[in-house]
């Protein structure tokens, strides 16, 4: 099928441009975002990075050797990334495309050292997990093969129980488990996990232990050394990895994370390289081969112009606001947060009077004023909450987050609570009873579930229609009575409309 914007004789530079500046115009805006962006407020840092990776432009980052700049500039992150976390004169790193493969790499490096040790044994090696790790830790799991072991947490402080951790860790005499995650902070909740506890029982069973800051390494050392806290890093005694990104609070250009390891020989077992074909002997620290070296230039060029001194501001300019968020929020009746915030993330959810907000009407209602919240579904125990990724963008604005934060939850309470449409329900208990697999529902099927969700067929490639309803909060409301597995069969297929072009 031809692509519709493509024509035959080709389009002047200056109407491409504008038919893409159209459909950008879609998008979030990404002064008023509170996921996905991390905007600090600095044009000239958006100039400098736009001219640090227009300088490596065309370099691929595949070949070092060929690419001297590309060593140059993956070393000079590493070893910055190593002093602001612990690292020691052993500590080594790989430059990845982002956090989650950056997590992906460490879950490959944990599997493939445990197949050294234990050999080709029938039982698959475990990854214990605590249920508000990343899902990028899950995907790894599905793609290399081993088996996650939940670890519950706590349904008030959302941290994991150590003692669970021991527990899942010494199954079989401790030669199940491959790897142990601990997150700082994790994403939905805010939750700094038990890092130094978790950390000795993997030490203890002599298992790797791998610390996910990908969404706070470049705030967490800064506001535990503000606080009087004692760091976690790489200095954790136990801690054999870490996983801290740059497009987040290093304020570079998506996509670039930093993987650290504690010495070369961990390192080693993510690596690739393959000799036997005819072509150029292939050799990778990462998943992909050729990558863009624009991110990475970028992130060096940032950090390079702020300094530590420079970043430390930021990252306590974002952890003062989410304080001053959090405080905001609790004086707003009906609303409160699910923990005290542990970082810069904020998690908001209602208090649940039958006569009060709904917090996904809420987030519904701060969609009406301008501000994207994302809202997140009740699970293991947890509320339904609108989580609040606090930046220096949001900082500066934060008196009017709160205005109309205020005016979203009146608005609400006077909506009622999100009804969802029971046939959906309904369709779903039909299947549970009669024992159909979410997989192995048919295209049909799923249809007619998407349709009585009020979920309609994607508008056409360019108009920015995804068949959502205007307002989501009965949808989320119903999607949190839904088992996960039917969620998800859901979405991909939602997904699937969404990037399909339409013919």
């Amino acid at each position: 099928m031809t692509p519709p914007f493509v024509d035959d004789a080709g389009r002047p530079a200056a109407d491409v441009l504008a038919e893409l500046r159209r459909r950008r115009a879609q998008d979030l805006s990404l002064d008023r975002v509170t996921a996905y962006h991390f905007e600090p407020h600095r044009p000239e840092l958006r100039r400098l990075a736009l001219a640090a990776a227009e300088l490596a432009w065309g370099v691929s980052s595949l070949n070092p050797v060929a690419f001297p700049s590309v060593a140059d500039v993956e070393n000079d992150l590493v070893a910055t990334t190593a002093a602001w976390h612990g690292g020691g004169p052993s500590t080594v790193g790989t430059v990845t495309s982002g956090g989650t493969e950056s997590c992906l790499l460490a879950v490959l490096g944990a599997r493939e050292r445990w197949r050294s040790l234990h050999g080709s044994a029938s039982r698959q090696p475990l990854l214990v997990l605590p249920v508000t790790a990343h899902p990028a830790f899950r995907k790894a799991a599905h793609l290399f093969g081993l088996q996650v072991a939940d670890v519950p947490v706590d349904p008030q402080t959302f941290a994991p129980d150590p003692a669970e951790v021991e527990r899942l860790v010494a199954r079989d005499g401790g030669r199940r488990a491959a790897l142990v995650v601990v997150s700082a902070p994790e994403y939905a909740h805010g939750t700094i996990d038990p890092v130094p506890a978790v950390a000795a029982i993997a030490a203890r069973h002599g298992v790797p232990c791998h610390l996910d800051l990908c969404i706070g390494g470049f705030v967490v050392p800064f506001v535990r050394e503000a606080e009087g806290l004692p760091p976690i890093g790489l200095s954790t005694p136990g801690v054999t990895s870490l996983s801290a990104d740059l497009h987040k609070y290093g304020f570079a250009p998506k996509g670039v994370s930093v993987l650290l390891h504690a010495d070369d020989a961990l390192r080693r077992h993510h690596w690739f390289a393959d000799a036997s074909w005819p072509g150029y002997p292939l050799v990778n620290p990462t998943l992909l081969s050729s990558r863009p070296a624009a991110p990475a230039a970028a992130a060096w060029a940032v950090l390079a112009h702020l300094g530590r001194d420079g970043v430390r501001a930021l990252a306590l300019r974002s952890r003062e606001a989410a304080l001053a968020l959090a405080a905001g929020v609790e004086a707003i009746d009906g609303l409160r947060v699910v923990t005290p915030p542990q970082a810069t993330l904020v998690a908001i959810t209602d208090t649940g009077d039958p006569a009060g907000p709904d917090v996904y009407t809420v987030v519904d209602e701060l969609t009406a004023r301008g501000w994207d919240v994302q809202a997140q579904p009740a699970r293991h125990g947890a509320p339904p909450t609108a989580h609040v990724t606090m930046t220096p963008g949001v900082a500066d604005q934060l008196d009017d987050l709160l205005a109309a934060l205020a005016d979203a939850t009146v608005a609400a309470a006077a909506r009622g609570r999100a009804a969802p449409d029971p046939r959906l329900g309904a369709a779903a208990s039909a299947l549970a009873t009669q024992g159909t697999r979410p997989a192995d529902l048919d295209d049909a099927t799923i249809g007619s579930l998407l349709a009585a969700a009020g979920i309609g067929a994607p508008t056409a490639t360019g108009d920015g229609g995804a068949g959502l309803p205007e307002r989501m909060a009965e949808l989320n409301a119903l999607l949190d009575r839904l088992p996960p597995p039917l969620v998800e069969r859901l979405l991909v297929a939602l997904l699937g409309g969404i990037l399909t072009p339409r013919r």
